[in-house]
């Protein structure tokens, strides 16, 4: 199982993690954490290498909440690729808002 990171972690951590938000485009477009990739499981496979080339570095998948399950299926596929630093912020992005932290939005 991956490892978990913190709010408190996550933004002490800002701009030394890569943030990969692991649900669809539309949810994405509409609010993710300050900059964040989007990267779902189906395509971890064909953008990883591209969108995260190093392989060691620090990694923090999430969602909406802990009820989601895409932030550990694309840490999941990002493992198995051979990612050797991968972390889960359970909670998502419903906690980081609740919060009072920023988000962003993909500007159509």
């Amino acid at each position: 199982m991956t490892a978990l990171i913190t709010r408190s972690e996550l933004e002490k951590s800002l701009g030394d993690v890569v943030l990969v938000d692991a649900l669809p485009a539309s949810y994405y477009d509409k609010a993710h954490l300050p900059g964040a990739i989007n990267l779902v499981e189906s395509d971890v496979e064909a953008l990883a290498p591209k969108l995260l080339p190093n392989k060691d570095a620090a990694i923090a998948t999430y969602c909406s909440n802990g009820a989601c399950g895409n932030s550990q299926a694309v840490a999941n596929r990002l493992e198995k690729l051979g990612y050797t630093n991968v972390r889960k912020y359970r909670e998502g992005i419903q906690d980081w808002h609740a919060a009072g932290n920023n988000i962003e939005q993909t500007v159509a």
